[in-house]
């Protein structure tokens, strides 16, 4: 009895926080142009995608937050602008937010990779937040 509930109440909670989002401004969402996003900067931050602490905001209403990060790796090359392979390794570190359900969300982990890569490359992702978009240190934009 319990665990239909708690999903009626999640579910309740995304829509609330849903449409809150949509109320707002979509820094990521704006600037996209069909399966990518239209980045033109690197970041100076060594951190900037690479930890928890920086995670790269792709921002986006929880039912296309997921979208929007494959829209982001889409948007990314090697630094000789090779093509990324990329998967999903799960989500981790609880955050506070209020675009989250309840306050929180957790961060998404993607392990990339591309040719002549000696080790994959962990990028961090916060599908509830959003921020300008750029390029981790190492890596560079489609144009």
């Amino acid at each position: 009895m319990r665990l239909p509930l708690s999903f009626c109440l999640l579910a309740l909670l995304a829509s609330c926080s849903s449409s809150r989002q949509s109320q707002t401004s979509n820094l990521a969402s704006s600037s996209s142009r069909g399966g990518t996003f239209n980045i033109t900067e690197i970041s100076t931050e060594d951190s900037y995608g690479y930890t928890a602490e920086n995670p790269v905001k792709v921002g986006g209403q929880i039912e296309n937050g997921a979208a929007n990060e494959r829209k982001y790796l889409n948007s990314l090359t090697g630094p000789n602008g090779e093509e990324l392979e990329y998967h999903r390794l799960g989500s981790c570190c609880h955050f506070k937010t209020a675009n989250g359900i309840m306050g929180t969300g957790l961060l998404d982990r993607y392990e990339v990779k591309y040719a002549g890569l000696s080790k994959p490359i962990i990028i961090y992702i916060n599908m509830y937040d959003k921020d300008e978009l750029k390029a981790p240190k190492g890596f560079k934009f489609k144009e």
